[in-house]
């Protein structure tokens, strides 16, 4: 299994253990909070410490991670792409704190940048042959089933968010 994986998977384990806590308090677990647990795990674990990862990958060990890439070392770009994983690693960690709104703009940012990756991979692959495993293997493929995932996750919380408000204005308006 490529090393690449271990970042989805943490982000898996990560809202297990957290939902088995919750579980375990006997606390009421809701499909809502469910998604929600998924969500914020995804979104600290595999997109910020993945990207933090990346950050350093990219920036102390340059010619390691290029080769791996199947890049020419010593570009200028490869430290452009450090400093996006920095930003996009201290966004998803602040969404442990920042919440919301805030989870939106993040997962279009972040879905934005690893698609076009994974746009880059492909034509990368099909323009010059590069099918280096930074290139064609678990990262492309990470590429485009984080966005996918994410994305899907946000929109069933947006849906079941907005199911609750609608609930709550109808019980409200019964009341009345």
């Amino acid at each position: 299994m490529d090393l690449a994986y271990i970042w989805l998977i943490l982000g898996i384990i990560g809202a297990l253990v957290i939902l088995a806590a919750q579980f375990y308090s006997k606390r009421v677990l809701t499909f809502k909070k469910i998604v929600k647990t998924f969500l914020l795990s995804f979104l600290v674990i595999t997109v910020g410490f993945s990207s933090l990862w990346a950050f350093i990958g990219h920036t102390f060990f340059a010619v390691q991670t290029a080769s791996y890439i199947g890049w020419a070392p010593g570009s200028p770009f490869q430290q452009e792409v450090a400093f996006a994983n920095l930003a996009f690693g201290v966004l998803g960690i602040l969404c442990y704190w920042v919440r919301e709104n805030f989870w939106t703009a993040t997962i279009i940012g972040v879905s934005i940048f690893l698609l076009g990756d994974a746009i880059s991979h492909i034509s990368n692959m099909f323009s010059t042959g590069n099918y280096a495993p930074g290139n064609a293997g678990a990262v492309l493929v990470l590429d485009i089933l984080v966005p996918l995932l994410l994305l899907g996750l946000l929109v069933a919380y947006k849906f079941l968010q907005n199911r609750d408000v609608r609930s709550a204005i109808k019980s409200l308006e019964r009341s009345l």
